[in-house]
């Protein structure tokens, strides 16, 4: 199942980054009890949190969040990529694999084709948040049919991501009042 959450914060003391992610990924550690981590950025205010069960890749270099080989992209995914294996073929020659999971095909696949031409390539079910350190940009996504659960919003000035509510909940400017305008939507 695993689960994914995480945030970009220019309003979160560096002291409470780190906090706030660990916080956060505790909420959903149901979702993945064989394994947990956290990648962050302070200077930035990134987090980047997983909650792993292991099923494709058992060994620690199936663990996340994980960054390619060009050391460009980090990610946090949920789900599982069914024609992995077919695109690792695609690209087996250019990168040094340390393991076999659907994770690192995923990313090294973004940093090899570009993240729209591998979103285009990539048959599963999914969502996954993508740190590109070089543009500094996160992307959000998730499978066409929206099978993995992915929950994201503002709170504040802050993007807040995450596979339940509940993670979300403990960011800590979060407010939990229900725009009555948006209910009636």
């Amino acid at each position: 199942m695993c689960g994914i959450s995480g945030f970009v914060s220019n309003e979160l003391d560096q002291s409470v980054i780190a906090e706030t992610a660990k916080s956060m990924s505790a909420q959903i550690k149901h979702r993945g009890p064989d394994n947990s981590g956290i990648w962050i950025d302070k200077n930035i205010g990134i987090a980047l949190a997983h909650q792993r069960l292991s099923i494709v890749d058992l060994s620690m270099a199936g663990a996340q969040p994980m960054v390619s080989y060009c050391g460009r992209y980090y990610i946090v995914f949920n789900g599982e990529i069914y024609n992995h294996l077919d695109i690792r073929s695609q690209i087996k020659e250019a990168i040094k694999w340390r393991g076999h999971s659907d994770t690192e095909t995923l990313i090294n696949a973004i940093s090899y084709f570009g993240l729209e031409k591998t979103l285009q390539k990539i048959k599963g079910m999914f969502s996954f948040a993508l740190w590109d350190k070089s543009s500094k940009q996160l992307t959000l996504a998730k499978d066409r049919i929206g099978e993995k659960p992915l929950y994201y919003g503002f709170s504040g000035e802050s993007l807040v991501f995450a596979s339940e509510l509940k993670a979300i909940i403990k960011f800590p400017s979060f407010s939990k009042i229900i725009d009555r305008n948006a209910l009636s939507l």
